[in-house]
């Protein structure tokens, strides 16, 4: 107990060290308490880090800043306007496509599945088989009356969705432009001794900015290039599926084997088990290998330096507390963490 104590004292009796642990506190309680109603702040803090180093690359060949936001800003505004009415118009088709079709796909699987008990009679029964496909009817009538709830909310998510499509480019704008302005007006409401944060921001912010640039660039490749891959092979939904893999890179280790089954699925309820079907999932694999051992590693090696079992754990517990941006964030929260520990004052050690 006194260990504990002397700890606290020691180290609670250190400003630099309360400075930052009240900081840290802060940090927690808006994400865990405000988290929600700050989406389109932090994600139109996410594209403002995107778009600073083409920003700064303008300026360093003689660009004012001033002239580079705004250049920067209107090939962002092409894109959002290409995405918003190319790419998701796309996007919602096939995703209607395929909700037509799965009647057809549940249909041709139960009559896949009744066939087993002939062929594999010691391996399942048909009461096993009558359980099974009444846990799947229970499934399916449980998922469609989510997507009818979704559904019935859907105007007042098309409202929020253009509230952000509004809101979002004049924030990015403004974080690009008065970016100076805005550090040096958060900086004034911090006291004077503020190394230990400091160093530990220091350390950080590149790491972060690398890593959300690395990231988005990687989910962009990935998805693009699936997408053609697919489209070539003439596998249905290509572009939706190739938007799930390249989406499953968010999620190191664990996302690859889960879009795994939808592939396999799609091509299989498309071909059977012929040629085409392994033409699919090989070309999958290779894409996958050349994501995680070349890929990644060009576009992330000076943002991420963590053992795959730490970026494992923080996707899970920054996942579980804050959804998709808790899977987004999960490495740079990490990378926070580690440099906490790193920063961290220690005894000196006396022989």
């Amino acid at each position: 107990m006194n260990i504990i104590s002397n700890w606290f004292r020691r180290h609670l009796s250190d400003q630099q060290v309360v400075i930052l642990m009240a900081l840290l506190a802060a940090g927690l309680i808006i994400v865990l308490f405000f988290g929600h109603m700050l989406v389109p702040f932090f994600a139109s803090l996410v594209i403002a880090y995107l778009l600073e180093a083409p920003v700064r690359f303008l300026g360093r060949v003689g660009l004012p800043r001033l002239a580079a936001v705004i250049l920067v800003f209107a090939l962002f505004l092409t894109l959002l306007f290409i995405g918003f009415f190319w790419l998701v118009p796309i996007l919602i088709k096939q995703v209607t496509q395929l909700i037509q079709q799965l009647p057809v796909m549940i249909s041709e699987a139960q009559t896949a599945l009744m066939t087993l008990p002939e062929r594999y009679p010691r391996l399942i029964s048909e009461n096993q088989l009558h359980e099974i496909a009444t846990t799947l009817r229970a499934e399916v009538v449980r998922q469609a009356q989510k997507l009818l709830s979704v559904s019935m909310s859907s105007v007042l998510g098309l409202v929020t969705l253009l509230v952000y499509l509004v809101l979002m480019p004049i924030l990015v704008f403004f974080f690009l432009k008065d970016k100076d302005r805005i550090l040096e007006w958060v900086q004034g409401f911090l006291p004077q001794e503020r190394t230990l944060a400091i160093t530990v921001w220091q350390e950080v912010n590149g790491q972060i900015g690398n890593y959300i640039r690395g990231k988005i660039l990687e989910i962009l490749i990935v998805w693009a290039v699936t997408g053609v891959t697919f489209w070539l092979l003439d596998i249905n939904y290509a572009m939706l599926l190739g938007f799930l893999v390249g989406i499953s890179v968010l999620i190191p280790y664990v996302g690859a084997a889960v879009v795994t089954l939808p592939v396999a699925l799609v091509a299989y309820f498309q071909w059977g088990l012929n040629q085409q079907f392994f033409y699919v999932l090989i070309a999958y694999a290779v894409i996958q290998l050349l994501d995680g051992n070349l890929l990644a590693p060009l576009l992330l090696s000076e943002a991420v330096n963590l053992h795959p079992v730490a970026i494992i754990a923080a996707i899970l517990v920054f996942g579980g507390i804050w959804g998709f941006w808790g899977i987004f964030f999960a490495i740079p929260l990490a990378t926070l963490i580690n440099a906490i520990i790193n920063a961290w004052p220690r005894e000196s050690l006396v022989n």
